[in-house]
């Protein structure tokens, strides 16, 4: 079993991580990954990280290989004093790409119209849409291969 590297952290850094995980207003996640970084920089190993902090090991070697990854960063932000920025940005969740829209803009824009137009003028027997109405008009016209009442109802309540 190999050791993990050891993690610097500068006097100034420590100042910034401790501020941190003192403030009430910092972000659970935020204050988690300063502790990891505080304890490296203490010298406790990923395993006793992990099991103290209720974390999986490989969590905690992910945010401290993140930090040592950023150390040319952080060194150049204190030239500029914007540190703490460059502190909280490396130990920020990177974005993720989420599942892909179902619907597009164009589709919505298309469904919401239908919504506005008499219904008399689609050959409905009726004085207003319906959900379903709107529904199954949607999939009529080729705008999509199918939608529920419900989904038609998010869409004409946020528009």
């Amino acid at each position: 079993m190999c050791r993990a590297k050891a993690v610097e952290v500068s006097e100034a850094e420590r100042r910034i991580l401790e501020q941190i995980t003192r403030e009430t207003k910092s972000r659970a996640g935020l204050v988690k990954r300063s502790q990891i970084i505080l304890g490296a920089a203490a010298g406790l190993s990923i395993t006793a990280q992990a099991k103290a902090l209720g974390m999986e090991r490989n969590s905690v070697q992910k945010w401290r290989e993140r930090w040592q990854a950023a150390q040319a960063r952080r060194a150049a932000a204190l030239e500029t004093g914007k540190l703490r920025e460059t502190i909280e940005e490396t130990l920020a969740d990177k974005a993720r790409s989420g599942v892909p829209p179902t619907f597009s803009a164009e589709q919505i824009v298309q469904i919401i119209a239908i919504a506005c137009e008499q219904p008399e003028a689609s050959s409905y027997p009726v004085s207003y849409w319906t959900r379903k109405e709107v529904a199954h008009e949607s999939i009529k016209r080729g705008i999509v291969s199918r939608i529920s009442e419900r989904q038609v109802g998010r869409f004409l309540k946020r528009g």
